[in-house]
């Protein structure tokens, strides 16, 4: 697993100091506007693998809670997963691009992903300056599973409910929850479920004012060879019509449509966002522009 290295300080020229505070300050209208929102984060991808984007996730995540933002993680981890899978001999499968999940392989994802990603994303940003606490779906049945529906597949998961109370406790008591995509239907038997679905169910339930799922492409592409045809925004409607198209294919069918559900059920606006960027999250978040694709409810919400 890729460790968190901290940047050591550095003396600051007055020019390169003059535009720091610059920057700072024309950041000040975002931190105004977003103070006291809620924004959710699925974190996974290349930023999870390596340090140092790692190290810049953390501090964005940092960053935002020191502004007033309440920021909320749910978070992934195949890579860790496929590495213990193969020290306990047990060979990774897949099946539609979903994780075959038999009872071997459930106790292992729930070993990885509860037991040390989530715990080291705890530990970092609490090493960081910020205060986070971990949880997964079982936690104060946070979140209810139901089978996906497809037997071959194994233990692969749903979000049949979410009780978002144990979430809004903690942000507004300035706490940051870490959330693993692990829950337990009503007999208690466990499942693993997408970090997208998760992210975006979440999200809904909280009302959040944005849902950023960090991703290892540009964002939407309307060519997916061509990262300048990156759009930059579009309204359910349009992200429909991208996929009846074709235009949004393959891997990114899911996560589209984990958007366009959220934004159905309240959420403001959902981004899809290349976390190979340095500082990916604040570029997103304080600007303008941002660096990836932000989807909208309808083409008039600004």
């Amino acid at each position: 697993m890729a460790q968190f290295t901290p940047t050591p300080k550095k003396e600051l020229t007055q020019a390169e100091a003059a535009d720091r505070v610059q920057i700072l300050s024309e950041a000040l209208p975002y931190i105004q506007q977003f103070r006291g929102r809620t924004v959710v984060v699925k974190y996974g991808g290349a930023a999870m693998k390596d340090g140092s984007l790692k190290a810049d996730v953390i501090r964005d995540i940092v960053f935002m809670s020191c502004v007033g933002i309440r920021p909320v993680v749910v978070h992934g981890g195949g890579p860790e997963i496929n590495t213990w899978l193969a020290k306990l001999g047990i060979e990774p499968q897949f099946k539609d691009g979903l994780r075959v999940t038999d009872a071997p392989t459930m106790d292992v994802v729930e070993m990885v992903l509860v037991g040390r990603v989530n715990k080291e994303l705890v530990s970092l940003i609490n090493q960081s300056g910020g205060q986070a606490i971990g949880l997964c779906g079982k936690d104060g049945n946070l979140i209810t599973a139901r089978p996906q529906g497809n037997e071959d597949i194994g233990f692969v998961g749903e979000v049949s409910s979410i009780d978002a109370q144990i979430l809004k406790s903690l942000v507004e008591a300035g706490y940051i929850p870490i959330v693993s995509s692990v829950a337990a239907d009503e007999k208690g038997q466990a499942y693993n479920i997408n970090a997208d679905t998760v992210a975006g169910e979440i999200a809904a339930s909280l009302g959040a004012e944005k849902l950023i799922l960090l991703t290892d492409t540009r964002g939407i592409l309307r060519d997916y060879k061509d990262a300048s045809t990156l759009i930059h925004k579009l309204d359910i409607q349009q992200a429909r019509e991208l996929i009846d198209s074709g235009v949004v294919a393959g891997g990114m069918i899911p996560k589209v449509n984990c958007c366009v559900r959220s934004l159905a059920q309240g959420v403001g606006a959902a981004h899809i966002i290349d976390g190979r960027v340095p500082h990916a999250l604040l570029l997103e978040i304080f600007s303008d522009l941002g660096i990836g694709s932000m989807l909208v409810a309808s083409e008039f919400r600004a």
